[in-house]
C-alpha cells in the first residue's frame, strides 16, 4: 500500500541533494597553520566517510524493494543502525515504506521515529514527520498523527501537512475542522496534483 505519493517529488529532490552534496562540509574558522593541518586531516576523513556511506546507501536502497527477502531487509536494517546521519535516516524511511506496504504500521512507525533522530536537516525532518503522520493514521492513531504534524515547521511543507491534518480531522468526525484544513492547504498554492486532490476532498464534504 503506497502512503507517500503526495511527497514523491520532495523526497526525490532530497535524495538528489544528499547524493550531490554528500561531500559538503561546514568549515569553521581556521586559526594558524596547526589548525589548518588538523582541519585538512578531518576534512579528508569526513569526505571519505560520506562517500562510503553514499555508495553503501545506494546499494541497500536499490535492494530494498517490496518483495525483498529477509537478507536484504537485514542488510538495510544493519546499515540504518550503523549510520547516524542523513543516509541512515533515508534507509530508515525506506524500511518504514517496506513495512507499511506490508501493513505492519507499528514497525513502520518505529522506523520513522528512528529516522527523526538520525538527521538534523529541517526539510528531511518535515518529510519524515509527514510520512509518520500518514502511517499513524493508517494505524488508527489519529491523535498521534495530529501531534506529529505539529513538528512540520517550514512553510514549504504546510500544504501537505494541512492535507494530512484534514484527513485526521475527517476520521475523527470533525468535518468543519477538516474543511478548514483543506481550505488552508489550497490557499498555500500547492502543486496542481495536490490542488485537484484537495478540491475533490472538499467536494466530498459538501455532498
Amino acid at each position: 500500500m503506497e502512503v507517500y505519493s503526495s511527497e514523491n517529488e520532495q523526497r526525490e529532490a532530497l535524495v538528489r541533494f544528499f547524493a550531490d552534496n554528500g561531500k559538503a562540509l561546514v568549515i569553521g574558522v581556521i586559526i594558524g597553520i596547526a589548525a589548518l593541518v588538523g582541519w585538512r586531516y578531518w576534512h579528508n576523513h569526513q569526505n571519505d566517510s560520506m562517500m562510503k556511506s553514499s555508495a553503501a546507501w545506494q546499494q541497500v536502497n536499490t535492494a530494498l524493494t517490496s518483495d525483498a527477502d529477509q537478507q536484504r531487509v537485514d542488510a538495510a536494517q544493519k546499515f540504518a543502525d550503523s549510520n547516524n546521519n542523513n543516509y541512515g535516516a533515508l534507509t530508515s524511511m525506506d524500511l518504514a515504506r517496506f513495512y507499511a506496504e506490508k501493513g505492519d504500521f507499528a514497525t513502520a512507525e518505529k522506523q520513522l521515529k528512528k529516522a527523526l533522530t538520525q538527521t538534523k536537516e529541517e526539510n528531511l525532518q518535515s518529510l519524515i514527520n509527514l510520512r509518520l503522520a500518514r502511517v499513524q493514521l493508517q494505524g488508527k492513531n489519529v491523535d498521534g498523527a495530529l501531534t506529529t504534524l505539529a513538528g512540520v515547521k517550514p512553510a514549504a511543507w504546510s500544504a501537505l501537512a494541512d492535507d494530512v491534518r484534514g484527513d485526521a480531522q475527517l476520521i475523527k468526525g470533525n468535518n468543519q475542522a477538516a474543511r478548514d484544513a483543506y481550505d488552508k492547504a489550497l490557499k498555500a498554492n500547492p502543486p496542481q496534483a495536490l490542488q485537484a486532490l484537495l478540491r475533490m476532498k472538499l467536494n466530498n464534504l459538501s455532498s
